[in-house]
C-alpha cells in the first residue's frame, strides 16, 4: 500500500514538473518566435501605441506599417541623429551600454541626477512588448528581450524598427508619420537639422516640441548635431547666417534665456521625480 501512494505521489510530481516547465518555458518560446518573426516581419502596433490614449488626442489609432520606411529608405544623418542622442556606442556594443549603466548606477548611488542609460535596443524591447513604467522586474523583462533582439536582429533592423516606433510627438510614432505631420515630405527629404530635431525631443515627446521647436529642443538638437560631427567627421553644423536664415523660415522661436533656464529647470525637476518614484517602487 505504501510503495502505491509513492508511486502515485512520484507521478503527481512529475506531472507537476511538467505543467510548471510549460507554464514558464510557453511564454518564452512565444516570445521567442515573435522576437525572431519581427526581424522580417514589421510590426503593426507596439505596446506603447496600444497604451496611447488616442480618444484624449483626437487621434486614431493608426497602422505603423502604413508610415513604415525601410532600413535603406531612412537618411543615414537620421540614423546618426538618434546614435548621437540615445546611445553613441550603438554600433559598438551588443545591447547594453555597460560605462553608461555603470556611471548612471554610480551617480544614483550619489543621490546625483543621472541621464538614462538605457542603449537603443533596450528602448525597442520597451517600445515593443513593455511599458514605461519604472521597476526591477520590468528592467529584468527588457534585459531579457533584449538580449534576444541583440542574438537574432542585426543592427540596421534593429534601428530601423527603433526610428518606426519610437514617439516623437503626443500620437506621432515613427519617422515616417512624423515627416508628414510637421512637414510634409517623405523621409528621404528629411535633412540634418531637421534630423536633430526629431532626435532632440525623444527624451520627452510629450512635452518637447518640433514644430516650432523649444528653445531648449532647440539647443539640444545643436547638441546633436556637433556630436553627430564628431562621430561621422561629417560637418553638420552650420555658419551663424545660415542658421539665422533657418531661424527665420522655420518659424524657429527665440531663445528666451529665462525661458530656457525654466525649461532646464523643468526637465530636471521632472527626472528627479522619475527617479524618486523609480526608487520607491523598488
Amino acid at each position: 500500500m505504501s510503495s502505491e501512494i509513492d508511486e502515485s505521489t512520484s507521478k503527481r510530481w512529475k506531472i507537476s514538473k511538467w505543467v510548471i516547465a510549460a507554464a514558464f518555458g510557453m511564454p518564452l518560446l512565444l516570445l521567442m518566435v515573435t522576437v525572431i518573426t519581427l526581424r522580417w516581419v514589421d510590426p503593426s502596433v507596439t505596446s506603447f501605441t496600444i497604451r496611447e490614449d488616442w480618444e484624449s488626442l483626437e487621434m486614431e489609432r493608426y497602422n505603423l506599417r502604413d508610415f513604415w520606411v525601410e532600413a535603406d529608405e531612412i537618411p543615414d544623418h537620421m540614423k546618426w541623429a538618434v546614435v548621437a542622442s540615445e546611445d553613441q556606442l550603438f554600433w559598438e556594443h551588443h545591447g547594453f551600454d555597460v560605462e553608461s549603466i555603470q556611471e548612471a548606477w554610480e551617480d544614483r548611488q550619489e543621490g546625483r541626477r543621472s541621464r538614462g542609460a538605457s542603449s537603443i535596443s533596450q528602448q525597442v524591447a520597451k517600445n515593443l512588448f513593455l511599458s514605461p513604467a519604472q521597476s526591477l522586474f520590468r528592467k529584468g523583462l527588457e534585459a531579457g528581450i533584449t538580449v534576444l533582439i541583440e542574438l537574432f536582429w542585426p543592427k540596421e533592423r534593429i534601428i530601423e524598427v527603433y526610428l518606426n516606433v519610437a514617439e516623437f510627438g503626443p500620437g506621432i510614432f515613427g519617422v515616417g508619420r512624423a515627416a508628414e505631420v510637421f512637414w510634409s515630405i517623405p523621409v528621404s527629404q528629411i535633412d540634418a537639422d531637421k534630423a536633430a530635431r526629431l532626435a532632440a525631443v525623444l527624451p520627452s515627446p510629450k512635452r518637447m516640441r518640433v514644430q516650432p521647436p523649444s528653445p531648449y529642443a532647440y539647443e539640444r538638437s545643436r547638441w546633436i548635431l556637433r556630436q553627430m560631427t564628431q562621430l561621422t567627421g561629417i560637418q553638420y553644423i552650420r555658419s551663424n547666417q545660415e542658421a539665422t536664415e533657418e531661424s527665420e523660415d522655420q518659424n524657429i522661436e527665440e531663445t528666451d534665456p529665462f525661458l530656457l533656464q525654466s525649461e532646464r529647470e523643468l526637465e530636471e525637476l521632472l527626472n528627479l521625480s522619475a527617479d524618486s518614484t523609480s526608487q520607491d517602487s523598488n
